[in-house]
C-alpha cells in the first residue's frame, strides 16, 4: 500500500530519517515496523510563522518502493545526419543530449572556451578590468548558468518534462536533492564538473564540440539552412541548425539581420542589483533573530506594478556574490551567483523595471535593435560613471530615494569594487521612479528591505534578450528559413536554465522531425 501525506518537521529534525518514519507512522496510525519506506517527493520551508519544513511524501506500507529507472542510456550516433548547434549553454547542451537520444549527431560550435579555461578570463575581468568578448561570465562552455549560480526553479512546467531535466543533471553529478527541493539549486562551484560530464557524454557518443569557434556567417541555400562559417574561414555543413546562443550574443542578431532573416523587438527589463546583509534577510523572512542558524540562507521574491510597469526581483542569490558580466570592453553589466553552500554574508537580487517599445523611441530607426541600443547605452554609461573600470557605480538605497550621492558605501561582495555614483540621476527617470516606489512599497511587507544597509549596484541589464528570433509555434522553425530553429533565451523563448534546457529538447525533437520527414 502507498499513501501520500504531508509531514511537518522543525528545522533541527529535517535530516533525521528516523523522525520522518516515526512521524509517518503516527499520521497513518501504523506501527513503525509497517512503514517500509518514506520517499520524499517535495521539500520546502514554510516561514509564515515559526519556520518549519514541509515534506510531501509517498509512504510505503508493507511493500518496497520500485527501483529508480530515470537514468538515460546514451548510445553511439552515426555520421549520416547532423544538426549544427550554435552555443553550448543549457539550451545547446540539452539539445545535443536529446539529439543523441534520437540517434542524430550533434555538432556544437561554441565561441567561448571550455569550462576550466574560462576561469582565467573570469579572473581577468574581476582583477584586471579586462573583458574577453568571447570568454566571460556569459560566453563559454555551459553558458551564463555555469558561473552564475545554477538556480533550477522554473514556471515552465507545461513546456516539457522538468523532472527529466533535473534527473539528467543528477545523472551527470548534481545532488539528488534537486529533484525534491521546491527551489532547487546546484551552485557555481559544482556546475563546472557537471558541465564537463555532459560534454563527455556528448563526445563519447560520437557528437562533436568545438570551442573557440565563433559563428561568423550562415549558409542558406534555396531558403534552407545548410551550414555555418566559423572564425571567418572554417565551414561546417549540416541538415539543420539550432541557434542556442544565449541573450548576449549580439553579433548573431546583427549577422542574421544582414542575411535578411526576420527579427523582432521584444520587451525586457532593466535596473540594478540590490544587495543586503544576508543576516538581515534571514531575520526578515524567518521573523526572528533567534533560532535561525539551522535554516538555510533565506530567499525572497517581490513584485509590484506602478504606472503600468512591473517592478520585481529577479535571480535572487541568497548567501551569494555579485559578478561582472560584461561581454564587451567599455561596459558594465552586473549579475548574481551563489555557491552550493550559499554561505557568504550577502544577499543580492536583480531589481528591475519593465522596458517597452516606448522607451527606445529615439532608436526607432535602428529596428529591430532599439531595445538593444537602449541596453548598450546604460551599460556604457555605467562604465563611464565607474571611471572606465569594472568598479561598478553604486548608491545606498536611502540616498537613492533622497536623491543624494552616497558619501560612504556599504561593504559588498562585488570583487572589482564599487564607485559611489548618483544613480538617481544616471538611470532613466522611469527606472528611477519605479525602483523608488518599489523600495518603499516592499518595505511595508519586509521591514528593513529599504534601509541604509541596502545598496544598489548598476547596471542589471541582461534579464532577457531585447530581440526575438521568430519561429512557427507548431514546428519551432523560423518562418522564412527551413531547418533553422531559434532556441532558448537568445531567441526569446526561455528565461533560466531549466526553461532553456526544455526548449533545447523541444527544438532538437523538431529538428529530428524535419530531417526525417
Amino acid at each position: 500500500m502507498i499513501k501520500q501525506i504531508e509531514i511537518v518537521l522543525s528545522p533541527d529534525k529535517t535530516n533525521d530519517k528516523a523522525e520522518l518514519n516515526s512521524t509517518a507512522a503516527k499520521i497513518l496510525s501504523k506501527s513503525p515496523e509497517e512503514i517500509t519506506a518514506v520517499v520524499v517527493k517535495k521539500r520546502s520551508i514554510d516561514a509564515r510563522s515559526s519556520p518549519v519544513y514541509r515534506f510531501m511524501c509517498d509512504v510505503y506500507i508493507n511493500e518496497l518502493p520500485p527501483e529508480s529507472g530515470n537514468k538515460i542510456t546514451y548510445r553511439q550516433v552515426k555520421d549520416d545526419k547532423k544538426v549544427l548547434i550554435i552555443g553550448f549553454g543549457p539550451a545547446g547542451m540539452f539539445a545535443a543530449l536529446r539529439l543523441i537520444e534520437q540517434g542524430i549527431k550533434p555538432v556544437v560550435l561554441e565561441r567561448g572556451k571550455d569550462v576550466q579555461a574560462r576561469r582565467k578570463d573570469l579572473r581577468a575581468i574581476q582583477q584586471e578590468n579586462t573583458v574577453n568578448p568571447n570568454s566571460n561570465y556569459c560566453f563559454g562552455e555551459g553558458g551564463a548558468g555555469t558561473y552564475s549560480d545554477g538556480k533550477l526553479y522554473t514556471r515552465s512546467t507545461k513546456r516539457g518534462d522538468v523532472s527529466k531535466i533535473l534527473n539528467i543533471f543528477i545523472q551527470h553529478g548534481a545532488d539528488p536533492d534537486i529533484a525534491v527541493d521546491a527551489h532547487p539549486h546546484i551552485g557555481s562551484n559544482r556546475l563546472p564538473g557537471i558541465v564537463k560530464a555532459i560534454r563527455e557524454t556528448v563526445l563519447n557518443c560520437g557528437g562533436e564540440i568545438h570551442f573557440d569557434s565563433r559563428v561568423t556567417d550562415f549558409i542558406f541555400k534555396d531558403g534552407k539552412a545548410a551550414g555555418l562559417i566559423v572564425n571567418g574561414e572554417t565551414e561546417y555543413s549540416g541538415d539543420s541548425i539550432i541557434i542556442a546562443t544565449g541573450h548576449s550574443a549580439r553579433d548573431i542578431y546583427y549577422l542574421l539581420n544582414q542575411k535578411n532573416v526576420k527579427l523582432e523587438c521584444k520587451p525586457f527589463a532593466m535596473g540594478v542589483r540590490i544587495e543586503h546583509p544576508q543576516q538581515l534577510i534571514n531575520e526578515i523572512q524567518y521573523h526572528s533573530k533567534d533560532k535561525i542558524d539551522s535554516l538555510p540562507a533565506a530567499t525572497y521574491s517581490v513584485s509590484c506594478n506602478f504606472s503600468g510597469r512591473g517592478i520585481y526581483s529577479f535571480c535572487m542569490c541568497p548567501g551569494g556574490i555579485i559578478v561582472p558580466a560584461a561581454t564587451s570592453p567599455g561596459e558594465i553589466v552586473v549579475n548574481g551567483m551563489s555557491l552550493s553552500k550559499r554561505d557568504t554574508p550577502y544577499a543580492n537580487s536583480g531589481f528591475v523595471v519593465t522596458v517597452g517599445e516606448e522607451d527606445w523611441k529615439k532608436y526607432e530607426t535602428s529596428y529591430p535593435f532599439g531595445g538593444l541600443m537602449f541596453q548598450k547605452e546604460l551599460e556604457q554609461k555605467a562604465f563611464e560613471l565607474a571611471g572606465n573600470t569594472q568598479s561598478a557605480p553604486a548608491q545606498r538605497a536611502t540616498d537613492f530615494v533622497n536623491k543624494k550621492t552616497s558619501s560612504t558605501l556599504a561593504r559588498s561582495s562585488y570583487i572589482p569594487g564599487l564607485t559611489s555614483a548618483p544613480l538617481h540621476e544616471a538611470l532613466p527617470k522611469f527606472i528611477t521612479d519605479g525602483i523608488k516606489q518599489a523600495l518603499l512599497y516592499f518595505n511595508k511587507r519586509m521591514k528593513g528591505f529599504y534601509s541604509e544597509e541596502a545598496q544598489l549596484i548598476a547596471v542589471e541589464s541582461r534579464t532577457s534578450s531585447p530581440v526575438r528570433i521568430p519561429r512557427i509555434k507548431e514546428t519551432y522553425m523560423h518562418p522564412d528559413i527551413e531547418g533553422l530553429f531559434p532556441c532558448g533565451e537568445g531567441a526569446g523563448y526561455a528565461g533560466g536554465i531549466v526553461s532553456a534546457a526544455i526548449d533545447g529538447e523541444n527544438c532538437a525533437d523538431a529538428a529530428v522531425k524535419f530531417i526525417l520527414k
